[in-house]
């Protein structure tokens, strides 16, 4: 069987999904509803499959599945999402996603990417599918290189982010490890790059450009 972890917030999305894989014959290991949860679950489970939604509480979703591929490398992500937009389509492939699919798709089509990911291969919606070219050296955005917001780094991608969720800079800190004076740093810096100098339109910014949803 294969074994899979589901992480996604919304209680009636959660355990749809929970019924609608065990009753398609998968191993449910771990049921969570935080990006922090679901690594803590990676690392005790093990999944062969972890599917995320990608506007969950705490880390980054992004984040945490780098942080899953220290304790459980062998697990693959696969992405839900409610939102296909290139910001969070850049940042699902730079962390090597196996798949990423809208809240649209059915249960049988959730179960068949699972399988797909699963035998090493990829499953992308049609409509991620036409933001990507998938090459010999795997998936690209389409308009890769067209804005400002491929300049950041990936780090500088997830305190946009959170700027844009509206967190403090104690909370931001806190969810990423370091001090408040280096949150300060990265925020002064990302102004600096994206020559935007109010913190405000800062999180415009990023809501536009797909880093995070209201």
């Amino acid at each position: 069987m294969i074994s899979v972890l589901v992480a996604e917030d919304h209680t009636l999305v959660r355990d749809m999904l929970e019924n609608q894989l065990e009753h398609a014959g998968f191993d449910v290991v771990a049921v969570v509803d935080s990006s922090d949860a679901a690594v803590g679950a990676a690392g005790t489970h093990r999944p062969d499959v972890a599917v995320l939604d990608i506007d969950m509480p705490g880390i980054s979703v992004f984040e945490a599945v780098r942080r899953m591929r220290r304790c459980s490398p062998a697990t693959r992500a696969l992405f839900l999402s409610a939102f296909v937009n290139d910001g969070y389509v850049h940042q699902a492939l730079a962390v090597e996603a196996s798949g990423y699919l809208t809240k649209t798709e059915s249960a049988e089509t959730v179960a068949e990417a699972i399988k797909t990911v699963h035998r090493g291969a990829t499953h992308f919606s049609e409509a991620v599918l036409d933001r990507i070219v998938i090459g010999p050296g795997g998936a690209v955005l389409l308009s890769s290189g067209s804005s400002r917001i491929d300049t950041l780094t990936a780090r500088e991608r997830e305190v946009l982010g959170y700027v844009a969720r509206g967190l403090a800079q104690k909370q931001i800190g806190r969810l990423m490890g370091i001090s408040v004076k280096t949150v300060q740093h990265h925020i002064t810096h990302l102004m600096d790059k994206l020559e935007i100098h109010d913190r405000v339109e800062l999180a415009r910014f990023s809501i536009r450009e797909g880093v995070s949803q209201p």
